[in-house]
């Protein structure tokens, strides 16, 4: 029984570009990916531009939601 390990080096070494790899981090903070566009993802994405791209994801949406909650608590929309 034969099974294919990768290592993390030749993880590193996948095709997907960090613009596509950061389009693929949107639409899974949506959750609309659909299942076969996130099995070609696996295999594709390069893991080192998968934890940047989600900890910008992350970061942008934090600072989003600070700025939304800031907006609406200056404005007086939430007396």
């Amino acid at each position: 029984m034969s099974t294919e390990h990768t290592t993390l080096a030749d993880a590193t070494q996948r095709p997907l570009s960090f613009a596509q790899t950061m389009q693929a981090v949107f639409w899974s903070f949506f959750g609309v990916r659909r299942n076969r566009d996130m099995g070609a993802d696996v295999a594709k994405l390069n893991p080192v531009h998968l934890l940047i791209g989600g900890i910008l994801g992350a970061a942008v949406f934090v600072v989003m939601l600070v700025l939304l909650v800031r907006w609406v608590v200056t404005s007086g929309v939430a007396v």
